[in-house]
């Protein structure tokens, strides 16, 4: 089996730095430009309870490399590797006091009248250093690495989190944060440290299919980068701290666990309106999407991606993603992107200990990618595939292929209409969606290994990933 194209070996951990012996002076906080404004919304409906594991509905083939059916797919209820009718966006947030907007049946915050930064503590403070704890230190060193983001653009404006890639200000963050929800492409940007400093940035790059983005802060120097963890290595019940912007209130730090690692989640595109579209459900209803009322209308068309993250329970809100997930040791190991609610009334919408990161190898690769071209590439497989779940006679879980793509990845590594795909490079397959996230994962080219049912007899197959064309 070949090796995940995004390994690489573990760092040698560095000291963690001390902690200051008085509290840190907090510095003037950034307020926006008087006028933002975020208009109000309709109240949402009421949402069922999540994890159904029984009553399959019937599901149309779905893409994995290849236009879409015509008819939108069913509504889908199981799946053991997705949340299923609850993701909600954790990010783009219309002032201190939150966001609102109907989420495919699941709220979000209300919204002030206009976009504003809460005030707070600029940095980590220490009351007494003799009673110091583990996650103090973790603060210490990571909440110098962790930026807040403010974009505005046409009648919408908002806030979200980002991590300091390099000392000279390039800054990764989620593109839903930059592009406001896909509403504009040109969004105005300024970042503001932990330290106090306000910085105007302009976009590097986006890639819309993975929710990611860079932003470059105008003559800035001397920040300081996040170290990187590996999260191929992460275990379940691992230590995790979110840092972040929730609701504006910037420098919050959160802790909990490693709650579920390879957990794929099917959000909406937040692509702005001249990058084009994505291949996946051209046309098409998504099942989830960001709808803050800054860019897609109620019954418009939407495009969905499929993406791998990591599951946590640290509390996460609104303003949290593009922020900080990191390890006991401080290092990234995710970047904060999503949320999922149990639905209730607008104002009680948040943090129920389920939220999503995507891992720090994919932020790497992509990320790597963006600053040095602008773009980034992403694997294709060449096969339409579904949920064996919906497929009639099926006896086990997995991604179905319904039909291969001639000249295909898949077609040249031997693969065929019938064959259900269980495994991806190591990573067990439940579904269509986990298929779609691991392949996407990847960049173009990638080796990977692949097992499948076919005849009932397991089989492996080693596939050289094609090229997504955006």
């Amino acid at each position: 089996m070949s090796e995940n194209n995004s390994d690489r070996p573990a760092e040698e951990t560095p000291a963690m730095p001390p902690v200051p012996e008085k509290p840190a002076v907090p510095a003037a906080q950034h307020t926006p430009p008087a006028g933002w404004h975020v208009p109000p919304r309709p109240a949402p409906p009421t949402v069922a309870a999540a994890y159904p594991t029984s009553a399959h509905a019937t599901q149309p083939t779905l893409p994995l490399g290849e236009p879409a059916p015509a008819s939108p797919p069913a509504k889908r209820t199981s799946g053991a590797a997705r949340v299923a009718g609850l993701l909600v966006a954790a990010a783009v947030v219309g002032g201190a006091a939150g966001l609102g907007g109907a989420y495919a049946g699941v709220s979000l915050f209300q919204p002030t009248s206009t976009a504003t930064t809460a005030t707070g503590p600029t940095s980590v403070t220490v009351n007494d250093t003799d009673e110091v704890n583990q996650t103090t230190a973790i603060a210490a060193k990571v909440v110098p690495s962790v930026v807040t983001i403010e974009a505005a653009g046409g009648a919408g404006s908002g806030t979200g989190s980002g991590v300091i890639l390099s000392s000279d200000g390039y800054v990764v963050t989620n593109t839903h944060v930059v592009t406001l929800d896909g509403a504009t492409a040109d969004a105005a940007i300024r970042v503001t440290t932990s330290d106090g400093r306000v910085f105007d940035a302009e976009i590097v790059g986006t890639d819309p299919l993975y929710d990611l983005a860079v932003i470059k802060l105008q003559d800035a120097e001397g920040l300081t980068p996040i170290e990187f963890a590996d999260s191929s290595q992460l275990n379940v019940g691992d230590e995790t701290t979110a840092v972040g912007a929730p609701l504006g209130l910037s420098n919050t730090v959160t802790t909990g666990i490693v709650s579920a690692l390879n957990r794929s989640i099917e959000i909406a595109s937040s692509a702005a309106p001249d990058e084009g579209d994505t291949e996946e459900n051209q046309g098409e209803a998504p099942p989830f999407s960001f709808d803050f009322g800054q860019g897609q209308q109620s019954g418009q068309p939407a495009e969905s991606i499929k993406i791998a993250v990591i599951q946590t329970d640290a509390a996460i809100n609104p303003g949290n993603s593009g922020g900080a997930l990191v390890d006991s040791q401080g290092r990234l190991i995710g970047v904060n992107v999503a949320i999922a609610s149990a639905g209730g009334s607008s104002s009680t919408q948040g943090n129920i200990g389920v939220g999503f990161a995507i891992p720090s190898d994919i932020v790497q690769r992509v990320t790597d990618e963006l600053i040095e071209n602008g773009s980034a590439t992403h694997g294709l497989l060449g096969a339409n595939v579904q949920s064996a779940a919906y497929v009639e006679d099926a006896d086990i879980t997995g991604a179905y292929i319904a039909e291969v793509t001639s000249g295909g990845a898949a077609e040249a590594a031997g693969l065929r209409a019938g064959d259900i795909v269980t495994e991806f490079n190591g990573v067990p397959i439940t579904d269509s969606v986990d298929l779609t996230a691991q392949v996407r994962a990847l960049a173009a080219g990638s080796e990977v290994s692949l097992t499948y049912v076919r005849d009932g007899q397991n089989e492996t197959a080693d596939v050289t990933l094609g090229e997504l064309q955006q």
